[in-house]
């Protein structure tokens, strides 16, 4: 069995430029625009007391994003946002003025006319983007890479989407969709991984996710949390990560939660960005095979990758079986807490959670985070059974694979 890998984070700091992607006036802005969507509602955030008391901690909350406009994932947050950010900047207005009632409407169709939007996705993403473009009359192509189930690319193309299977992993496929648009008339990459001159959407995609941490945040409040002590949050290229990181780092600037970000061992490129120490980025290649195939990602987003080092306190590389341990207690919950369907990706930071809290070879990690009785734990669930049969496969037959 694989281990649990930890390690501080000791690297020098930026000047910080990044942050303020993440300010709480640019998150407003998502939010006002996913809740101009129809389809729109607040996301529960599970409060697990007796989970907490059996954990050791104080609070456990889990945000479940199973919920989302019914595509069972937060991804679609990021995606879309970034649409419609994109649309206004090519007609000269302010996301605000475009809801989606007037992204939708006959008027803008002829003023913007139609793109093509280009993506990579192991699946949330792409259905994501298909999703929004379907939604507003656009066209989506979706490159997915190696060992994607062939459930995840159906829910794909169910949205009008071209959808192909690549023999290649994600980060070729993230190039094959650059290459494509390139190519295409008004072809567009909308994708989370930031590179060198690849910036400003991905930076419109993580404000998309701040939606989601700021319901946390206000529900959170709701319950009688001033304020989470600890936040544990997964990355693949890191967008997501970077973006929850910087919402709490600005709605918290004197007294900001720690944060843990939990990746799948064999594509953690940030754990091992933060090992090497000097703050530079880490690939990671190969096939990277693992159940949480929303982490499997080599290339570090480099604008998250900026906010991260500067804030994260520990980043920490999971093993398979740990994901599984999570999926599995957060189905079958403690008498009284109430049940959340969390798949392989979306399960990975509880189970790392819960493996800290009650083995003892975790016990020094369980110290240097300070995690006790007064703790108040937040965790996102960014996904449910996106995969039924597998989902199955893990939680009732116990498989890890």
């Amino acid at each position: 069995m694989n281990p649990i890998e930890w390690v501080v984070n000791t690297m020098p700091k930026t000047d910080d430029k990044n942050l303020p992607v993440m300010a709480l006036e640019e998150i407003g802005k998502a939010r006002k625009f996913h809740e101009s969507f129809p389809q729109y509602s607040k996301t529960p955030l599970a409060k697990l007391d007796h989970m907490a008391e059996y954990l050791g901690l104080g609070q456990v909350y889990v945000k479940d994003e199973s919920y989302r406009f019914g595509l069972n994932a937060f991804k679609v947050l990021g995606g879309s946002f970034a649409i419609a950010k994109y649309i206004a900047q090519q007609t000269g207005k302010d996301v605000s003025d475009l809801p989606y009632s007037v992204l939708t409407s006959e008027a803008l169709r002829e003023e913007f006319g139609q793109a093509t939007f280009f993506t990579a996705t192991d699946g949330n993403h792409g259905r994501g983007v298909a999703w929004a473009a379907n939604r507003l009359g656009q066209k989506a192509v979706v490159f997915m890479p190696k060992g994607s189930t062939i459930t995840r690319f159906n829910n794909i193309k169910a949205e009008g989407a071209d959808v192909t299977i690549e023999e290649v992993n994600y980060d070729e496929c993230v190039r094959m969709a650059a290459d494509a648009a390139s190519k295409t008339e008004h072809g567009v990459v909308v994708q989370d991984t930031a590179w060198d001159g690849y910036e400003e959407i991905p930076a419109w995609i993580m404000q998309g996710y701040g939606t989601m941490a700021m319901e946390a945040g206000e529900q959170l409040e709701e319950y009688g949390c001033d304020r989470p002590t600890h936040v544990f949050v997964q990355a693949g290229v890191g967008s997501l990560a970077g973006a929850v990181q910087g919402y709490f780092a600005n709605r918290y600037p004197e007294n900001p939660p720690k944060v843990v970000v939990v990746e799948a061992d064999v594509a953690a490129c940030l754990y091992k960005g933060a090992k090497a120490g000097d703050g530079g980025i880490q690939i990671v290649d190969g096939d990277m095979q693992t159940i949480m195939a929303g982490l499997a990602c080599g290339e570090p987003n480099t604008i998250s990758w900026d906010i991260l080092k500067n804030h994260v306190d520990t980043f920490v590389s999971a093993p398979d079986w740990a994901a599984a341990k999570g999926m599995r207690m957060l189905a079958a919950p403690i008498k009284g807490d109430v049940s959340v369907t969390s798949g392989e990706s979306g399960a990975a930071p509880f189970g790392i959670l819960a493996c800290i809290m009650t083995m003892d070879e975790y016990k020094d990690l369980r110290e240097h985070l300070g995690l006790n009785q007064d703790s108040k734990v937040l965790l996102f669930s960014t996904e449910g059974d996106t995969d039924p049969e597998r989902y199955k496969a893990i939680v009732w037959e116990g498989k890890e694979r």
